[in-house]
């Protein structure tokens, strides 16, 4: 199959790319190696990836509609893989823009790329970070999302509800995925393992938000890969049983779903930084703050239906996953 990756040099998309290479796949990278962290990882991710058989890149920003366009028509991928996106939750508190112009203009391109060059099923990557306010637990996929926290979560929830219309509209197979915590190795500078590892590793004090009492579905990445390739495996269908008069949020009656991807078993911060202290070898100084906006205090992620469609659940131990990724860290730090 040829697929089209966008955010290829990212931390999913370059895991993403690197398997759908290794089973035989065509991979149409793009990213456009901004500056959210260090380019330098980006560029030695996407390193590992050039000069692979049927792998080729295009520096390209997703947000410019014409190069987009151009890109899509030339290629004519058979899929695509939509994981391209400005992340973090903090960030839109003091750059908006960015998430408007990359999560929402950028995604409208990848949709029109799609409805007009007979894609035939698009992922879309989404978060948990949708759930917001919602408190009820395991986040279900079955569940109203109207309550989001984060400028983040409010761009990702309209992008499932935009891709929904193309769904609608145009019948275009569309299936969203609802990330949780990713982790593992070339993982990103933002994300709580990269800064208490380095922290750790320096004798530096790691900050602590909501004084510890946080809990995470923290999934490995190879968990989150196999799920990504499973479902763009299996294009989706209309829900024969959908009813108006009680709407299901996770199908439709045009060609879409939504798939929750988290390993099911909510961690305490606590006991993340332990395991991470024992990988690293050292203990941590720790500076225990309130929680910061946008946050939510608990993840957890009922993956029934993608065991169900796909037969597959993350299953990878926080303990081995944190030591995959502290290996790689020193490895790649020196």
């Amino acid at each position: 199959m040829k697929f089209l990756v966008t955010g290829v040099a990212g931390f999913i998309g370059f895991h993403t790319a690197e398997r759908l290479l290794a089973r035989g796949d065509v991979v149409i990278g793009v990213d456009n190696i901004n500056d959210y962290y260090d380019p330098k990882l980006k560029e030695a991710r996407l390193a590992k990836l050039e000069g692979r058989n049927g792998f080729s890149f295009h520096r390209l920003n997703i947000a410019d509609g014409a190069a987009m366009a151009a890109l899509f028509q030339s290629e004519r991928p058979e899929k695509v893989i939509h994981l391209a996106a400005q992340a973090g939750v903090r960030y839109g508190q003091e750059n908006p823009g960015a998430y408007i112009e990359s999560n929402i203009v950028g995604t409208q391109s990848i949709l029109e790329g799609c409805r007009h060059n007979d894609v035939k099923h698009l992922v879309l990557a989404s978060s948990s970070s949708v759930y917001g306010a919602n408190t009820a637990m395991p986040f279900s996929i079955h569940d109203n999302v109207d309550h989001p926290l984060s400028l983040y979560a409010a761009t990702k929830k309209s992008n499932e509800l935009t891709a929904h219309t193309y769904a609608y509209l145009y019948q275009l197979p569309v299936t969203a995925l609802r990330f949780f915590t990713v982790y593992g190795p070339w993982g990103r500078p933002d994300m709580a393992l990269f800064k208490f590892t380095r922290q750790i590793l320096a004798g530096e004090p790691i900050e602590v938000f909501n004084n510890g009492h946080h809990a995470r579905d923290f999934t490995y990445i190879d968990d989150i890969v196999e799920g990504v390739l499973r479902t763009a495996d299996k294009i989706a269908n209309p829900n024969p049983d959908w009813s108006g008069e009680k709407p299901d949020p996770a199908t439709s009656m045009a060609p879409y779903r939504v798939y929750n991807i988290g390993n099911n078993s909510p961690v305490e911060l606590m006991d993340f930084i332990a395991a991470t202290e024992r990988a690293v070898g050292r203990e941590s100084k720790k500076i225990f703050l309130p929680m910061q906006p946008g946050d939510v205090p608990t993840t957890f992620a009922d993956v029934d239906d993608l065991v169900r469609d796909v037969g597959f659940k993350p299953a990878t131990p926080l303990e081995e996953g944190i030591a995959r990724f502290v290996a790689w860290y020193r490895s790649y730090y020196g």
